[in-house]
């Protein structure tokens, strides 16, 4: 039987942006234990700030706090905002099944409230989710005709949420658990940057 003190509540909320365009969309955030800011995607093992570093400024370390084994999330929350990038967790409320972070252990307790964080974002048309768990479950919140199943990395859909019509691509996991090079990983996200209008072509 699961004891209520089990369940954990996200550490910090919805990053967003009142210009946001697009918005980032993963699972739920590593224990305390595991994070080095009190920001989305924290584990310094994680690989997302060094996909943005080298996406937007061609060097991986370009979030990393000099000299530390730590990001810095302040000069990340200018940088999301100068940009119009939200960042939102797909889940709530949960139970860590092994005390990590790992979506296959993930117990589900309560998804986000997506409608009220899209209150909140009017200019989003665009989402993009962090990996299979983040992505079932968002398909879980929207009407589509596509089944998560078949939402396979790297496509793009057409969904809606109440009255708004969203684009949602599905990015590959930026955890090192996940299979693939960083540069290869700073290459999607570059693709859908771009395809979003949030990058030009013709730059770094």
């Amino acid at each position: 039987m699961t004891d209520e003190h089990d369940i954990e509540l996200r550490p910090f909320p919805p990053f967003l942006p009142p210009n946001a365009t697009v918005m980032m969309m993963g699972t739920f955030p590593p224990a305390a234990e595991k994070r080095t800011m009190e920001f989305h995607y924290p584990n310094f093992q994680n690989d997302m700030w060094r996909v943005y570093g080298l996406v937007f400024f061609g060097e991986a370390m370009h979030f990393q706090r000099a000299g530390e084994k730590a990001f810095d999330a302040e000069r990340i929350k200018a940088f999301l905002t100068e940009r119009g990038i939200a960042s939102c967790p797909t889940v709530r409320r949960a139970i860590r099944g092994h005390g990590n972070a790992s979506d296959a252990f993930l117990e589900v307790v309560e998804t986000v409230d997506l409608p009220a964080v899209l209150e909140e974002i009017p200019h989003c048309r665009r989402i993009c989710t962090t990996g299979g768990k983040a992505s079932e479950i968002l398909l879980s919140l929207v009407e589509t005709d596509v089944k998560a199943k078949d939402f396979k990395t790297g496509m793009t859909i057409e969904a809606r949420c109440d009255a708004r019509g969203l684009l949602i691509t599905r990015m590959p996991s930026t955890s090192r658990a996940y299979p693939m090079k960083l540069e290869k990983k700073a290459e999607a996200y570059r693709k859908f940057f771009v395809e979003a209008g949030i990058l030009t072509a013709n730059r770094i």
